[in-house]
C-alpha cells in the first residue's frame, strides 16, 4: 500500500497531537483537573471554539460540568449547571456519538439559557467504562470553516477512550486518598485513646489518691503530687505530638527543609533523640515530596511509639538519579522474614502484630508499612524494609528522578 507524502505527514502530526493531549490527561490526578484538561486539550486537539464535559449524576442533573471558551463572566450569567435535557439528555441515553452541522435545527435543541453562546457545527462523544458512561465530551463551533468531519469524530472517539481511562484512574486515585484520611483518624483516635486517655486516668486516679491522703500522710502525698505532675507533664507530650502530626505538611521550603522542622519538634516531645542529615537531595516534584514526607513522618510514628528506640536518624540524599530518604532507628526491630512483615523492593511489608516495630496499627489494611509500601508505589518509588530483632529497624525509600 503506497501512502502519500503530504497524508503521511498529517497522520504523523495527528498521533502527535493525541499524544500529546493524553499525556498532559494523565499527568493530573484529581478528578476535578482531570475533567478540566480533558475539555482543554479536546478543544484544542479538533480546533473548536467551546469545550464542555458533564459528568451525570444520579437527580437528573450533572455532578460536574466544565467548560472550555466560556469567561467566568459569561459562566455565571448562563446561570445553574444544565440539566440532563434535550441534546444532553439524548447523547446520555445514546449509544454512539452524534455529530451535527447546526444543532439549532435538532428537535432535541431545547431548553438554552439566555446568555448561553450560540452554537452551531457541534459534536459529542460519550466516555464510556464499559457500560457505564462517565461523562460526555462535547465540541462546537470549529473555528475553520466546514464543520467537524469524520476524521474529527474518530479522533475525538480515540481520545474519549484514553480519557475514560485518565477519569477511571483519577476517582481511583481520589478514593484511596479518602480511605487514607479515615486511616489517618482511626489511628489519631487509637493514639488518643492509648496515649493520652490513659496518661489522663492515671493522673486522675493518682489526685484522688493524694486528696485521700493529704491529711494523714504529708510526705506520701508529697510523693502523688510529684506524680500527678510528671503525669500531667507526659499527657501534654503527647497530646502536642498528636496535634503536630494533625497538622498538614508545609513543604514550600523544600523536603529538606520540612523534615528539619519535623524532626526538631519530635526531638523536645520525645525522650528519644531524633537527628536529621541532608547530603545533597535532589528536589522532587511537589507532589512526591507530600508523599516522601508522610512515608517519613509514618517511619518516625512506628519508630517513637513501638520501638522503644534511645535513637532515630533521619537521612536524605540525592545522587543525581535518585533521592533516598531512610529513617533508621536502634529499637527492638522485628522479623522481617516472617510473612507481611519485611519487605523487598517495592514492599513495605503488612501488618504486624500489635505493639511491635513496624506494626501495621493492628489491621491489615491501617496506615502502618502497607500504607507506606503503597504510598511508595504511587510515586514510583521503591520502599525497603531492614528489621532484625533486637537491632532496630531501617525503612529505605528510593525514588528515580
Amino acid at each position: 500500500m503506497v501512502i502519500e507524502e503530504g497524508r503521511c505527514g498529517d497522520e504523523g502530526a495527528t498521533l502527535r497531537a493525541v499524544s500529546s493531549a493524553v499525556l498532559a490527561v494523565t499527568r493530573h490526578l484529581s478528578v476535578h483537573e482531570v475533567l478540566q484538561v480533558i475539555v482543554r486539550a479536546a478543544a484544542q486537539l479538533l480546533d473548536a471554539r467551546y469545550a464542555a464535559l458533564g459528568v451525570p449524576d444520579d437527580e437528573g442533573s450533572f455532578a460536574e460540568f466544565v467548560v472550555e471558551g466560556v469567561t467566568d463572566e459569561e459562566w455565571e450569567r448562563i446561570g445553574p449547571l444544565p440539566r440532563q435535557h434535550g441534546m444532553l439528555a439524548a447523547m446520555l441515553r445514546g449509544d454512539t456519538p452524534k455529530r451535527l452541522a447546526d444543532i439549532r435545527r435538532e428537535p432535541e435543541f431545547e431548553g438554552w439559557p439566555a446568555a448561553h453562546p450560540v452554537l452551531k457545527d457541534f459534536l459529542g462523544v460519550p466516555i464510556r467504562d464499559g457500560e457505564d458512561v462517565l461523562g460526555i465530551v462535547f465540541l462546537a463551533n470549529k473555528r475553520v470553516p466546514g464543520g467537524f468531519t469524520d476524521g474529527d469524530e474518530e479522533l475525538l472517539r480515540l481520545f474519549a477512550a484514553h480519557a475514560a481511562i485518565a477519569m477511571a484512574n483519577a476517582r481511583l486515585y481520589e478514593h484511596n486518598r479518602e480511605l487514607t484520611v479515615v486511616a489517618e483518624r482511626n489511628r489519631l483516635a487509637r493514639e488518643l485513646h492509648d496515649a493520652v486517655a490513659q496518661k489522663l486516668f492515671s493522673l486522675r486516679l493518682t489526685a484522688r489518691t493524694a486528696s485521700a491522703l493529704a491529711e494523714r500522710d504529708p510526705v506520701r502525698t508529697v510523693r502523688e503530687l510529684e506524680q500527678v505532675e510528671r503525669l500531667a507533664a507526659e499527657a501534654l507530650a503527647e497530646l502536642r505530638a498528636v496535634i503536630f502530626e494533625l497538622r498538614p505538611a508545609d513543604l514550600a521550603d523544600g523536603l529538606a527543609a520540612s523534615l528539619r522542622k519535623h524532626v526538631e519538634v519530635l526531638d523536645r516531645a520525645h525522650e528519644t533523640e531524633v537527628r536529621f542529615a541532608a547530603d545533597g537531595a535532589d528536589v522532587l516534584p511537589e507532589e512526591h515530596e507530600a508523599v516522601a514526607y508522610r512515608i517519613a513522618q509514618e517511619a518516625l510514628y512506628n519508630a517513637l511509639r513501638h520501638a522503644g528506640a534511645r535513637a532515630v536518624d533521619v537521612r536524605l540524599a540525592g545522587d543525581g538519579e535518585r533521592v533516598v530518604l531512610e529513617v533508621a532507628d536502634d529499637g527492638s526491630g522485628f522479623d522481617a522474614s516472617e510473612p507481611g512483615r519485611g519487605g523487598g523492593p517495592g514492599q513495605g511489608g503488612g501488618p504486624g502484630r500489635g505493639g511491635e516495630r513496624g506494626q501495621g496499627n493492628g489491621d491489615a489494611g491501617g496506615l502502618g508499612l502497607a500504607s507506606m509500601r503503597e504510598r511508595a508505589l504511587s510515586i514510583g518509588g521503591t520502599l525497603t524494609i531492614d528489621a532484625a530483632p533486637g537491632r532496630g529497624t531501617t525503612v529505605r525509600l528510593e525514588v528515580p528522578l
